[in-house]
């Protein structure tokens, strides 16, 4: 399955359609298809925070960090009690050595809603951060 920015649109050419689709590319690891797909939705919903979410995912796959940082802050903006995202946007700050950062997306996550990867993450920096001290 991929998708064209050429590509004529289908009858249902919902936001969520699209959002679908994004995510549907992204678990076959089609990612660029995928951003093709979370940009369709965004056009057509641009304050879908769920959306601008599923593009920094894709865009962390993709390794281009700045561009999710960014999706992820724009999502947490538009909602900042969508816990999903401060959780992948501690995911990415830690990829990137940001513990700091990454602890204070964790607690957020964490306070909204407690959940077993969410504190297993959290730990998982006291480790990291003495690794990288090595």
């Amino acid at each position: 399955m991929t998708l064209q920015s050429s590509d004529s649109y289908p009858a249902d050419d919902s936001a969520l359609f699209w959002q679908t689709k994004g995510c549907a590319l992204c678990a076959e690891e089609q990612y660029h298809a995928a951003l093709t797909a979370f940009d369709r939705a965004l056009s057509l919903e641009p304050n879908s925070c769920q959306t601008w979410n599923y593009r920094g995912n894709a865009l962390s796959a993709l390794d281009r960090k700045a561009e999710a940082l960014n999706c992820y802050d724009r999502a947490a903006a538009l909602n900042p009690t969508y816990h999903q995202v401060w959780f992948n946007r501690g995911l990415l700050l830690t990829e990137m050595q940001a513990y700091g950062s990454a602890l204070e997306s964790y607690d957020r996550a964490i306070a909204l809603h407690v959940d077993p990867h969410y504190l297993l993450a959290r730990e998982d920096i006291w480790l990291k951060q003495k690794l990288v001290a090595f």
